[in-house]
């Protein structure tokens, strides 16, 4: 069974200051799930968590409740807390929504977007492709989640973003295991979306984001256990 010893070297992130303390346990130990620093299944010592992020276990036991609540961890009876381990109906669920926002989201860019908004993304896909022929997951996973989040704002809804928000951090969870599959070709589909945006083409673009999504969702399914 993994615990928290195990923590890569760097991977745990420093507390920002100022906040409530168990809000920035709460957002430290978020991130480390997200970024599957802490995998699913893992077990959560309270003890060893405390120890990583130099905090007393209280603040850490009140993070661990939060994300029970939320659905990122598990508790268990005298056995502890655990990452929460998705399962397929739960990935297919949240990646499906995702797909209804994000195509929304590009049809409504494509018709509000502008050369320097297109010049951003276009850098942003640069980056990402650098990322990718490095073998930098992680910088390819971030830089994934700010193109798709800088085509939100794009799209200049406020509650579209608002839905989306709220699904982000599930979103980044699942695509961090199959980045390195889905590899180039979601930057190829990346400069697919952009260019229709940028074309000002609505219906392209739409169409364009539900193929990408969609590719992300049966990748995810198909990935390897």
């Amino acid at each position: 069974m993994l615990s928290t010893t195990g923590l890569p070297q760097g991977a745990v992130p420093k507390l920002e200051r100022p906040g409530p303390l168990r809000d920035r346990v709460y957002e430290a130990l978020l991130e480390l799930i997200t970024t599957r620093a802490l995998q699913p299944g893992q077990h959560l010592v309270e003890s060893e968590l405390a120890g990583h992020l130099g905090v007393s276990r209280q603040p850490v036991r009140e993070a661990l409740q939060r994300l029970s609540t939320e659905g990122w961890a598990d508790l268990r009876p005298a056995q502890g807390a655990f990452v929460h381990e998705p399962t397929e109906e739960e990935a297919d669920q949240l990646l499906t929504v995702r797909t209804l926002l994000e195509a929304e989201a590009a049809r409504l860019a494509a018709a509000n977007a502008g050369a320097a908004a297109i010049t951003v993304l276009e850098d942003m896909c640069e980056e990402g492709e650098r990322a990718v022929a490095a073998d930098d997951v992680d910088g390819a996973v971030a830089m994934n989640a700010r193109l798709h989040a800088k085509v939100m704002e794009l799209a200049g809804n406020t509650v579209l973003a608002e839905l989306a928000a709220q699904v982000d951090r599930r979103v980044r969870w699942y695509y961090t295991p199959v980045a390195r599959q889905r590899g180039r070709q979601s930057w190829i589909e990346h400069r697919e979306l952009i260019a229709a945006i940028a074309d000002g083409d609505g219906p392209r673009a739409t169409e364009v984001m539900r193929a990408h999504t969609e590719h992300t969702r049966k990748t995810y399914h198909q990935r390897e256990r």
